[in-house]
């Protein structure tokens, strides 16, 4: 304010502002060409940082500036002499100097040490004391996957509700304790697990254990939570009726796996079975699921051992161990044949297309050569696919390709969101890249080694804070990987061979046998799809019903 009234002063008005915005109402088009005409003409300009030959055969920055007395043409000469220089420059130095590559990063986590409770539940924990914080990650062993065909969206409502709302506490109360202390508390469900995440600084440990354990062990579903919570998902589930993308996924999962499988269901449900599901339902789920002996606590940050184990014996004595009902996946059928499945959305101006199949589990001992595999097919923006359907044809803002990870056999696919008018020519150029890996145009030494370099030399970032090892480790607990995982990553990716990586092209890629996806316009779309040779279409609505 004081700073508003020293200008009003200086402009000697007492309603200088009101004046001001006054002024600037009043400019009309003619005014801005007028000051256009006067200001931006051919002799007032500043042209600056361009090279020019240096004393040494080098190259260092210079300024060619017009202060009225040149044109405009004068720099432009000038400007092509030094770009002619950097042309014929056989040693160009200063700022020109390509980048020299550092070695190749190296990653070593600290020990990670195990650790029992009494009531038997796992304890992974990592030292880390660069900064005063502790990242707690209590990983239960079940997720998505163990939903009930009629009820699927479970898992996730009940992970979702285990902070709304405990034997002691209200989720106002758990949210408040929680900003008292400056710690964050967040759950969640997978596939194959479902979580509660803490994030805490070590001085406030005892009171931030005292609500992670409460929210962990004493969760009551309060029904006013529950119908609030569950309107938000339905809400949800309406909005991504609209969404092209949401709907490919959904039609795309439902294809491959049909809704007899847990993954061709939504991990979040859908209207109907999010509608049949009752607060007494979560009860159940959490009290077969939500026990010590089905999970493992993740603890990384700056603690000491003795006193971290004698803390959480405290705090979670009462939680005790019980039988866990083991899951069993179907069987997946396997495709015939390709076919494309058309969605209806009238009037769009862009097609999502989704062309994949049933890729691998987590536990392939390909895991390895498939990553290096999908990073040049279509794992980063330098991708085959990328550069073909964004970089040399234009058609999309990016395309990509991917495994999804879980413990049953998970999608693999290739995805693009792409102009209406190029539908057909995009399905077309996506088919010949997952073909032409396969052996036509095979992968070449040199795309191996960049690939592998893309990928370790951007691993350790995940690995820089306290939450993001935690996060990281769960992946030890979830697939059952050996400690020294991490540590090993780096050389794993690099002891992929050009064998190892052509081979998998060949055996986990088949498009004669992929569902080809796509949401758009059908009137404009239908026509030109239907040039593509051998290639039956299905017309399917939002659900992924038939329709005519």
């Amino acid at each position: 304010a004081d700073q508003l009234n020293n200008y009003a002063t200086m402009q000697n008005e007492p309603n200088f502002f009101e004046a001001d915005l006054e002024r600037f109402r009043n400019v009309k088009p003619f005014d801005v060409q007028r000051v256009a005409n006067k200001y931006l003409s051919e002799n007032k300009f500043v042209l600056t940082v361009l090279p020019k030959p240096g004393a040494n055969g080098g190259f260092a920055p210079a300024s060619l500036i017009s202060n009225g007395t040149g044109s405009i043409a004068d720099v432009k000469q000038n400007v092509n002499k030094h770009q002619r220089g950097l042309q014929n420059a056989e040693n160009v130095g200063g700022l020109y100097v390509p980048p020299v590559s550092k070695p190749t990063p190296k990653l070593v986590l600290p020990e990670i040490e195990r650790h029992f409770l009494s009531n038997g539940l796992e304890l992974l924990f990592v030292r880390r004391s660069q900064l005063p914080i502790l990242s707690l990650n209590l990983i239960l062993k079940t997720g998505g996957a163990a939903n009930p065909l009629e009820k699927f969206g479970l898992s996730s409502l009940t992970a979702g509700l285990l902070n709304q709302g405990t034997e002691t506490r209200t989720a106002i109360e758990i949210s408040n304790e929680l900003l008292k202390i400056g710690a964050q508390l967040g759950t969640g469900s997978g596939w194959d697990s479902s979580s509660i995440a803490l994030l805490t600084l070590t001085k406030n440990i005892d009171r931030a254990l005292e609500i992670f354990a409460d929210v962990a062990t004493n969760p009551i579903f309060p029904e006013n939570e529950f119908e609030t919570y569950r309107k938000r998902l339905l809400a949800a589930l309406l909005q991504q009726k609209d969404n092209p993308n949401a709907i490919a996924g959904s039609v795309f999962n439902s294809i491959l796996y049909s809704k007899k499988h847990p993954y061709g269901n939504n991990l979040a449900g859908d209207e109907k079975t999010l509608e049949g599901l009752t607060q007494a339902d979560l009860g159940e789920f959490y009290a077969t699921y939500y026990h010590p002996n089905n999970a493992v606590l993740i603890i990384v940050g700056d603690i000491k051992k003795d006193d971290l184990l004698s803390k959480l014996e405290a705090t979670l004595a009462n939680w005790q161990p019980s039988e866990i009902p083991s899951i069993n996946l179907p069987e997946i059928t396997g495709r015939e044949k390709s076919e494309v499945y058309l969605v209806d959305k009238p009037d769009s101006a862009q097609s999502v297309i989704t062309i994949g199949q049933v890729g691998a589990a987590r536990s392939t001992p390909d895991y390895f050569a498939l990553q290096v595999m999908n990073s040049l097919l279509g794992g980063q923006f330098t991708s085959r696919v990328n550069m073909n359907l964004r970089e040399d044809k234009g058609y999309t803002y990016g395309a990509r390709t991917g495994f999804d990870w879980r413990l049953g056999a998970a999608p693999f696919a290739a995805s693009a969101s792409v102009q209406t008018a190029v539908t057909k020519e995009s399905v077309t150029e996506l088919l010949r890249e997952l073909n032409e890996i396969r052996g036509i145009r095979p992968i070449t030494e040199k795309e191996l080694a960049y690939n592998q370099q893309s990928i370790v030399r951007r691993y350790p970032s995940a690995f820089e804070t306290a939450g993001q090892i935690a996060g990281q480790l769960a992946g030890l607990v979830i697939y059952d990987l050996p400690d020294s995982y991490f540590n090993d990553y780096i050389s794993s990716i690099n002891a992929v061979t050009l064998t190892d990586a052509n081979r998998v092209a060949r055996e986990y890629l088949k498009p004669e046998k992929m569902a080809i996806v796509i949401v758009g316009d059908r009137k404009t779309v239908e026509p030109r799809l239907r040039e593509i040779p051998d290639v039956e279409i299905n017309f399917l609505d939002t659900e992924g019903q038939t329709v005519d």
